[in-house]
């Protein structure tokens, strides 16, 4: 059941999955793309995770759950897990994040090191080694955006992932009709029209500030990053410096696998999950 929780820059909305309020807490955090939700990021995997933890899944603003911002969605992001956290009084949490949402939550663990327990990644946190940037997922979806198709949104999703199976018609379908809504996809322009990305690349190089991944020696909590060997969207060389620079932290690579692990690699991914974040438990 979608739950609501107000704060000062707007509703933020989330499901809140598990055997009691009392389980230690768990946050999930989605990654990017069109018509992507928490909920349709992880509704697979909360059946074994709710078993042992209390399963939040928040849903960033600007995506088309929670309320919208006037901030660029990546920046917004950030603030609102802070909000969250203190509207349910929670003061240390296990964190999960796929993609966009792993770099969240890196930057959290880095920022407010005293509120992450154990961390987890899937995909996309780190830079690109020997890979270019963008990648070829991130192409596709830059397409996308500037000129929304069914054709287009299509060849993206297919991106995401190794087996091909798992882009039906259904999926299609439900992306199509949330990413297209004027709101989302003005959201969606702000992160990843060719123009949003052209200007922040030259910030980014005119800017004197240490970007996220630059920091991740600051990272105390105990790290566990999981990967697709497969993975077009954010190639498997950009966990390579993550690897070598958060002092804790393990990394397992699933082989026949795109970007969503959690997904595609479901079984195995609980599995190993689980085992890192109950081991730390112990």
């Amino acid at each position: 059941m979608l739950k609501e929780l107000a704060t000062e820059n707007g509703v933020l909305r989330y499901y809140d999955v598990g055997p009691s309020t009392t389980a230690p807490p768990l946050l999930l955090l989605h990654g990017s793309g069109p018509g992507v939700t928490g909920w349709r990021n992880y509704e697979g995997n909360l059946p074994a995770l709710s078993q042992h933890f209390r399963c939040l899944v928040l849903e960033f603003p600007g995506f088309g759950v929670s309320d919208p911002t006037d901030q660029h969605p990546m920046m917004a992001a950030p603030a609102s897990v802070i909000s969250f956290l203190d509207g349910l009084g929670l003061d240390r949490v296990d964190v999960i994040g796929n993609s966009m949402g792993g770099i969240v939550a890196a930057q959290l663990a880095i920022n407010h090191p005293d509120r992450v327990r154990s961390l987890v990644t899937i995909g996309g946190m780190g830079k690109n080694i020997f890979s270019p940037f963008p990648g070829e997922g991130i192409n596709l979806l830059m397409e996308f955006t500037d000129d929304p198709t069914r054709e287009r949104l299509v060849q993206w999703l297919r991106s995401m992932v190794f087996d091909q199976s798992i882009v039906t018609d259904e999926m299609v379908e439900t992306r199509w009709e949330q990413a297209t809504q004027p709101e989302t996809l003005d959201f969606s322009r702000r992160m990843y029209g060719s123009a949003a990305m052209a200007a922040r690349a030259a910030s980014a190089a005119d800017s004197d500030a240490a970007p996220y991944w630059a920091m991740l020696h600051k990272i105390k909590a105990r790290t566990l990053i999981t990967w697709g060997r497969d993975d077009r969207v954010s190639p498997v060389d950009m966990a390579l410096l993550p690897m070598r620079t958060i002092p804790d932290v393990e990394v397992h690579v699933f082989p026949n696998c795109g970007h969503w692990v959690m997904i595609e690699q479901k079984d195995a991914w609980e599995a190993t999950v689980l085992a890192f974040l109950q081991r730390g438990a112990a």
